[in-house]
């Protein structure tokens, strides 16, 4: 009688449906972080974490009929801002910064809270992976 396979590794419990052909079993990125619009690389392949977090997103026309809009819960989270291939930031919006890309300045593709340090989250829709 031979030995029973071993099942195939399943993807960290954070993971999404979605997402798990993107996190590695250390819940890290398998494929780098591109621009959507331009392609630009935005992280590389190891460079982040992958972290739910619900954030408020806010659309023109929700936000025009009172509604607030729907959430992003999946990121990259980042703990060092020189992990970053290729980002930007913009001016502080209260006690936060939002991620563009540097090169097409599409975005916001992700945000960062001035009172964490060391935390910079990149949203998975908005951004493509390679």
């Amino acid at each position: 009688m031979e030995p029973a396979a071993p099942p195939p590794p399943s993807p960290p419990p954070a993971a999404a449906p979605g997402s798990a052909e993107l996190v590695c079993a250390q819940g890290r990125n398998l494929k780098a972080v591109l621009c959507q619009r331009c392609g630009s690389r935005v992280l590389l392949p190891g460079a982040a974490t992958f972290a739910r977090r619900e954030v408020p997103r806010k659309k023109a026309a929700a936000a025009a009929a009172g509604g607030g809009g729907d959430v992003v819960r999946e990121h990259w989270l980042v703990r060092d801002m020189f992990s970053f291939e290729n980002v930007g930031f913009t001016r502080d919006v209260g006690n936060v910064k939002f991620l563009v890309c540097a090169d097409c300045e599409a975005g916001p593709i992700g945000w960062h809270c001035l009172d964490d340090k060391d935390s910079f989250y990149v949203a998975l829709e908005r951004v493509a992976h390679e």
